[in-house]
């Protein structure tokens, strides 16, 4: 009864709308409105209130959002959604928008199936809806679309055969179909009676896909971009199918179980049929177990070939000289085969490369000294082969070259002092050789090693370098196996970003240096198989980061507690040093001394000690408490409010006008809260749309500081990224700030938009916004009047305008902290503590070294970017990592980087893909994430010295936003339509 009840109450809210509408709107608009409106039933969550103007009768359906109408027929011809966060089901009901051209619901929460009424939208062009959380089979009934030219149902949960309607319907109009990122299964069902002669555009990638390329696809003549990589596909690789496209551009075909000609031995056929392919772009075949040689006839492909992936395969025979032919080529990826011979000399004339794989082969001879002429080269890797000879010293002109791989191969002779020119180097790998000599002092002191140094499994001597006390940056040094002597020197201590150090395996003596175990973020020390002896540091034992350590065979003497760092090792970590005794279970017991007369000294030194410092320590306590906030709240010399307003020269605005715009300060207007109050949102009698964060009275004490410092900050502080005031209110018991309302919002709300994640924004737009922000905070940190430390840099704390320019604001409990005019330039920081009532920042962006009492420095500020670089590209807050894992977001990506972060790469270019373009459409995506996740990690390492400024911040987003503007031609007309009336 009661949902007759509703029903019947459906349908009188309908005869009322179409009475009220009926007089401006014709039947067939009538009839669409309604059709739209149940369609809005269906939908269970709006969070961005993106429907709203669907709510009111008044309104006209055309200007509804997402709606648009052609003026000729009177008819709704297009429905794009795209990107609003909707949840709820697709209606069948849209079926009735008989004359729809477009239908665009991509980039939201739909669940359920596809509705099988969407194949009666005969006028169809374009169907988008893709990324959603559609399952269930795709309806054949869309094959019924003969007018359709784009089809995207990419990144959803549909599973089941593709039906073959979809693909052999009697229409040659379809330009661009992508069923990529599902869980598709069966073949490809295009066969030889059917044609598909516009299509431009096949995305098939990541199914569960079997079978053979069918041959009715050869005449798809017009096929510029052919994915069909992370399937279960068979059969020989495709030759005479993409013989017949000469305008392909990209070809993926990695990670199936392709075979190349005459039973997997023949190569050539294949690259044959990509010579008339003029403008080819890259081509990837990894993972496929192809046999074969690499045929000279490689050189013959296009010249405009810039990526060439052949890894993972069972590849055999010599590099062909003729691959240097290809003078574009930025990537070359032959790893993980079976190669022999030479690194063929002709690749030195490939001046475009800059990522160069040859690893894991059984390449031999010497590395050719030439190679130091391909200029733009980066990351070399030859590891894992037979390579021997030297090293060559011409490496040194390498300048761009940042990784240096060429463990286990048979490398002779001594490491080239010349190799600490690469002032970009940050690994050098250079393990398991036969390389002798000492370690030069000039690779020694790489400063701008950031990741590790490998010189492990050599025949090295000589004593450890002071040298190596200059990498001050560098996560990991390993250093075992090898003959080195002498003692440790206690400079080691200087390398203060170090994780993990080997030095086991050598012939090192005298002491252990305490400094090592106050490295403040070591994790794993190993220093047995040595000579050292003595006792162990209690520097070690009081380590709060230590978790791995080994003093096996050794020397050492003494006794050794099970606690601190030491309460979770064994016996194993200490085999071999008869000396020691102890609390290890295993470990003999040491003997007592009748020591009692020794502790009657400290004892009375340390209650005189206590005596002294009741005296004279309260009074310092408290003079220095007073200096501090003098520091704080004095710097720049803050006024009383009154003063400020007439300063800030902006019109008053009486709190009754603020009251009114509000509505009372109502729920209704709540846009936000913080740890000092609430902001609203409003419109003065001017129609001038404004935000006013009202401070919360109840806690006066320190609204009084934060009041002040806001005011401070936003009067001094002038710049594009900063947010603007337009004036404040203040009386005894209310102090507010008014600012422009942002149409955009804050960047919180693009990246969370209900609790999971949707951003709305693609890659370009996000590295635009954070080079917004990062130009804004190095303007505070070292342009400003009055400089800047943010302290609570995060989302929510970035707002967007209507042209979604980035500006940072809340600076409640920023810290000035020095002045250009100020006498003391000395302390470029300030001091503060839980007495302050501030808290430093955020939980999850807050820099490790406030919570060890560590003044608020800009380095803070760097972490807490740092922070929201890899929140970004993870699409995880720092505190679902850190309460659900235990971890911190940079230790979480670290954990993966550098050999398992790939997939983070992939999810986050799948997750920026803009609306009605291939996700992965621009392979250089790829590359900005990856520099993104590394200048996350490095602006987020534990110690703060070793972090980047923010103007060097700055200028590589900078760099990176120009990159993504300028990028290499793209393979998608701009033209290409999302398609329109």
């Amino acid at each position: 009864m009661g949902a007759c009840k509703l029903s019947m109450f459906s349908f009188l809210c309908l005869i009322i709308i179409l009475v009220v509408v009926s007089g401006e709107e014709s039947p067939q608009l009538v009839k669409d409105r309604i059709s739209l409106l149940s369609f809005r039933s269906g939908i269970v969550l709006d969070p961005e209130g993106a429907l709203e103007s669907w709510n009111s009768s008044s309104n006209h359906v055309c200007h509804w959002t997402g709606v648009k109408c052609d003026n000729a027929s009177d008819r709704v011809i297009q429905l794009d959604l795209s990107g609003l966060s909707l949840h709820g089901r697709i209606s069948p009901i849209l079926a009735n928008l008989s004359s729809l051209l477009v239908l665009d619901l991509s980039r939201n929460f739909f669940e359920g199936h596809i509705p099988v009424e969407l194949g009666y939208l005969f006028q169809l062009r374009q169907l988008s809806l893709s990324w959603n959380l559609l399952g269930g089979n795709i309806p054949e009934e869309l094959g019924f679309l003969h007018q359709l030219v784009y089809l995207d149902l990419g990144s959803n949960r549909l599973a089941g055969d593709i039906p073959a309607p979809l693909f052999c319907n009697g229409s040659s109009s379809l330009e661009y179909m992508d069923l990529s990122n599902n869980s598709l299964t069966g073949k490809i069902p295009l066969k030889n009676e059917c044609e598909l002669s516009a299509l431009r555009f096949l995305l098939l990638w990541s199914n569960r896909l079997v079978g053979r390329v069918p041959r009715a696809l050869s005449k798809s003549t017009n096929l510029k971009w052919l994915d069909l990589e992370s399937n279960m596909l068979t059969g020989e690789l495709p030759s005479e199918i993409v013989r017949k496209m000469p305008k392909l551009q990209f070809l993926y075909l990695s990670y199936n179980d392709f075979v190349s000609h005459d039973g997997n031995t023949n190569l050539e056929p294949f690259f044959a049929s990509l010579v008339n392919s003029s403008d080819l772009q890259e081509l990837e075949l990894a993972g496929n177990n192809l046999r074969g040689e690499i045929p000279p006839i490689v050189g013959n492909l296009s010249t405009n070939f810039v990526q060439i992936h052949l890894d993972e395969n069972l590849l055999y025979g010599s590099i062909p000289p003729h691959i240097s032919n290809l003078v574009n080529l930025t990537l070359l990826n032959l790893s993980s085969n079976l190669l022999n011979g030479t690194i063929p000399l002709e690749l030195c004339r490939m001046g475009k490369l800059e990522r160069v794989y040859l690893s894991n082969n059984s390449l031999s001879g010497e590395i050719p000294a030439a190679l130091a002429n391909i200029s733009h080269l980066g990351l070399l890797d030859l590891s894992k082969n037979k390579l021997t000879g030297p090293i060559p010293d011409s490496f040194a002109n390498l300048s761009q070259l940042r990784r240096l791989l060429l463990y286990e191969n048979q490398l002779s002779g001594t490491i080239p002092p010349s190799l600490g020119q690469c002032v970009n180097l940050e690994i050098l790998d250079l393990s398991r050789n036969t390389i002798s000599g000492i370690i030069p002092s000039e690779v020694a002191g790489l400063k701008s090693l950031k990741l590790y140094l490998n010189l492990s499994s050599n025949h090295l001597h000589g004593p450890l370098p002071l040298e190596l006390s200059k990498m001050d940056m560098v996560l990991a040094i390993d250093l075992s196996s090898n003959n080195l002597s002498g003692s440790i020197p206690p400079q080691l201590g200087s390398c203060i970003a170090l994780e993990h150090l080997n030095l086991s395996g050598n012939v090192l003596e005298g002491l252990l240096p305490a400094t090592i175990g106050q490295l403040p973020y070591l994790k794993e020390l190993d220093v047995s198989s040595n000579q050292l002896s003595g006792n162990i540091p209690q520097s070690l034992e009081a380590s709060p980061t230590l978790k791995h350590l080994n003093f096996s065979f050794n020397k050492f003497s003494g006794n050794t507690s099970n606690k601190g760092a030491f309460s979770s090792l064994t016996i194993d970590s200490f085999l071999g040093n008869e000396g020691l005794c102890g609390e290890i279970k295993g470990m003999p017991n040491c003997r007592r001394k009748h020591a009692h007369h020794s502790l009657v000294l400290p004892v009375l030194l340390s209650l005189f000690a206590t005596t002294l410092l009741c005296i004279f320590a309260y009074p310092l306590a408290l003079r220095s408490k007073f200096r501090r906030q003098m520091v704080i709240f004095n710097r720049g010399d803050l006024e009383d409010e009154d003063k400020e307003t007439k300063d800030l020269k902006h019109p008053r605005i009486s709190y009754r006008q603020l009251i009114e715009a509000t509505g009372g300060f109502s729920a209704s207007s709540l846009i936000g809260s913080g740890q000092f109050g609430h902001v609203y949102k409003g419109v003065l009698q001017d129609n001038t749309r404004i935000a006013v964060k009202v401070l919360d009275t109840k806690t006066a004490g320190e609204i009084s500081g934060s009041f002040k410092r806001e005011c401070q900050v936003l009067k001094r502080a002038k710049h594009r990224n900063l947010i603007k005031i337009i004036t404040i209110c203040s009386k005894p018991d209310f102090k507010a700030l008014v600012l422009p309302l942002m149409s955009n919002g804050s960047l919180e709300r693009h990246l969370y938009p209900s609790h999971g994640l949707n951003t709305g924004l693609d890659l370009i737009q996000l590295v635009s916004i954070c080079n917004d922000v990062a130009e804004g905070v190095a303007y505070l940190h070292h342009y400003s009047p009055v400089r800047v430390v943010h302290c609570d840099l995060k989302p929510s704390n970035i707002l967007l305008d209507e042209d979604m320019t980035a500006l940072v604001t809340d600076f409640g409990i920023a810290r000035l902290i020095k002045g250009a005019d100020d006498s003391n330039p000395t302390d470029d920081s300030v001091s503060f503590s839980s007495t302050d009532g501030l808290l430093c920042g955020s939980v999850g962006y807050i820099a490790p070294e406030y919570g060890m009492g560590k003044r608020a420095s800009t380095q803070g500020d760097v972490y807490s970017f740092g922070v929201l670089l890899l929140e970004i590209i993870t699409g995880r807050r720092p505190t679902d990592v850190l309460f659900h894992e235990g971890s911190s977001l940079h230790g979480w990506i670290k954990s993966h980087y550098p050999h398992n972060v790939k997939p983070i790469v992939d999810q986050a270019v799948l997750r920026f893909a803009p609306s009605g373009m291939p996700v992965y459409c621009n392979k250089i995506w790829s590359d900005v994430i990856l520099e993104l996740i590394e200048l996350g990690l490095i602006c987020t390492q534990n110690n703060p010295s070793t972090r980047p400024s923010m103007l060097e911040v700055a200028n590589e987003m900078g760099s990176l936003k120009q990159y993504l503007s300028s990028p290499p031609p793209l393979l998608i007309d701009e033209a290409y339509p999302k398609a329109s009336a």
